[in-house]
C-alpha cells in the first residue's frame, strides 16, 4: 500500500536495498522506484516498509547537463566489480512547493541518490562539488 499509488504490486527482483537506509530515516532500507509517465520526469522511490515515505527524484541530467560526478570513484569505493557507469541510475531528490509567484522546484544536487541497476543496491551520497546546493532552483537555469 503506498499514499500516492494505492496498492499495487511489486515485482520481487524490483526492489532496492539500501544498505545505509537514507538520512534521516533511520531503518528503512527497503525501496522501490515508481514511475508514471503522467509524472514524468519525476519519479518516487517508495518505501517498502512504511507507505507514507516516498520521496520525489528526478535525474539531474533533464537540467543540467553538465552535472558532475566521479561515478568511477563511487564504484571503487563500494567495491563492485564488473560494475560500469551505465549501469548506475543517478538520481537528485526534489522538492516541490509553492511560492510566492507559482510553483517552486528545487532539487538536492549534493545528495544525489545513485542506483546499480545489476544489483539493485542504492546509495545516497555526497557529492564534493562546492558549486553545487541542497536547493538548487531546478526552474531557474541559466
Amino acid at each position: 500500500m503506498t499514499r500516492k499509488f494505492g496498492e499495487i504490486d511489486i515485482d520481487e527482483k524490483k526492489i532496492l536495498f539500501m544498505p545505509e537506509g537514507l538520512p534521516g530515516f533511520p531503518g528503512f532500507e527497503r525501496f522501490v522506484l515508481l514511475e508514471d509517465p503522467k509524472s514524468a520526469p519525476f519519479c518516487w522511490l517508495q518505501s517498502m516498509e512504511e507507505p507514507n515515505l516516498a520521496l520525489v527524484m528526478m535525474s539531474p541530467f533533464i537540467f543540467m547537463p553538465d552535472y558532475e560526478i566521479d561515478l568511477e570513484g563511487f564504484i571503487a569505493s563500494r567495491g563492485w566489480k564488473g560494475i560500469e557507469k551505465k549501469d548506475l541510475l543517478v538520481y537528485v531528490v526534489v522538492n516541490i512547493s509553492k511560492g510566492e509567484d507559482g510553483r517552486k522546484i528545487t532539487s538536492n544536487l549534493i545528495g544525489p541518490i545513485i542506483i546499480n541497476s545489476k544489483n539493485n543496491e542504492a546509495i545516497q551520497v555526497i557529492v564534493s562539488n562546492s558549486s553545487y546546493s541542497y536547493q538548487h532552483n531546478v526552474l531557474e537555469q541559466p
